[in-house]
């Protein structure tokens, strides 16, 4: 009984080792998993496309997953455990969403390939999957994988990480920097803007923000919105807002509003006409060089599209820190047990 104990705990630490060193060296290719899972990209692709036909809205939550996730100790599916103090229940995770898309891919894959495709990895093809879907192709990226998944999930860690909507434009751009990305960079991912929900609590300083900063009778659409509760979500795109809404507070950008959301240049379009609801997204028009991708991004779409794609794909890199433990969980809601 002892010798198998001690064999057990030997098989236990030897797992936990490999898993380290893998975690260290972050080799990631395309195709990783041709041979040992062959067809997962598939499975999460129609699944993701599955979910998005029955809501929209899940398409923006998985891409807004993959920046939540990542930018914080990488990306390590550490976004998605559960637990009194973990990243999703810090104040600036309000509103994420997808869990249970996310749940339901991960059981159809151990199915299929049991033990073998990581949560992190599921959620970098789902995203992907998800940014495709909402630009009807535009924005694409082979995804490399190889991912394990993060045995640490605190929310202090994401408030320390991730910036915040009311971040000005000096805040930003230290934020990304840590990260090693640029202000184009920054600018680019934020273009996500385009599509999602965002709650009032977030941009409750944009109400009484001065007409420079924000269009008045935008101003007043979102007071009127934010006044009906407690804290109300908001569509982060005009162009996706009620009509009668818009009727009877911005009646000229009728015209504007599309049928349905769209991951496309908008954002930019938006954010030169001052409506747009974060203050760290009108704060990119305080600083010359973000000011001027903001024009560069309006005037072509084309070009945000091929960038928005490089950028993920930068993101999805991001690795875990140093000496950090991974695995492959086996429901990406809890760390295994050994």
């Amino acid at each position: 009984m002892m010798m198998r104990s001690s064999t057990a705990a030997l098989v236990v630490a030897v797992v936990l080792a490999v898993a380290v060193a893998a975690a260290e060296a972050g080799e990631l290719k395309v195709g990783y998993y041709d041979k040992s899972c062959r067809g997962v990209e598939n499975v999460v692709k129609w699944h993701v496309i599955k979910a998005i036909k029955a809501d929209r809205k899940v398409g923006a939550a998985l891409v807004r997953l993959i920046f939540h996730d990542c930018f914080v100790r990488g990306c390590d599916a550490s976004v998605l455990l559960d637990g009194p103090d973990s990243e999703k229940t810090a104040p600036i995770n309000i509103g994420l969403a997808a869990f249970e898309v996310l749940d339901e891919i991960k059981e159809a894959v151990e199915d299929r390939c049991p033990g073998v495709v990581s949560c992190s990895d599921i959620l970098i093809y789902a995203a992907r999957d998800a940014a495709s879907a909402m630009s009807n192709g535009h924005v694409y990226f082979d995804a490399p994988a190889g991912r394990l998944d993060g045995m640490v999930s605190r929310a202090a860690d994401a408030q320390a990480d991730l910036p915040d909507s009311t971040f000005t434009i000096e805040e930003l751009i230290q934020n990304f920097k840590r990260k090693n990305f640029t202000i184009e960079e920054m600018v680019i991912l934020s273009g996500a803007h385009a599509i999602g929900v965002g709650h009032c609590s977030s941009f409750r300083a944009r109400l009484t923000a001065p007409q420079e900063q924000i269009l008045p009778a935008y101003r007043g659409l979102l007071a009127g919105k934010c006044g009906a509760g407690p804290d109300p979500i908001v569509v982060n795109n005009i162009r996706d807002e009620d009509p009668k809404a818009i009727a009877a507070s911005v009646p000229s950008f009728l015209p504007k509003l599309r049928k349905i959301e769209f991951l496309d240049n908008s954002y930019y379009h938006n954010n030169l006409a001052r409506i747009v609801t974060f203050n760290s997204d009108w704060q990119l028009l305080t600083e010359k060089e973000s000011r001027g991708h903001v024009h560069e991004y309006a005037d072509n779409g084309t070009l945000w599209d091929e960038d928005f794609s490089d950028s993920l794909l930068k993101l999805s890199k991001l690795p875990l820190p140093k000496g950090s433990k991974g695995e492959i969980r086996k429901k990406c809601r809890y760390v295994n047990h050994y």
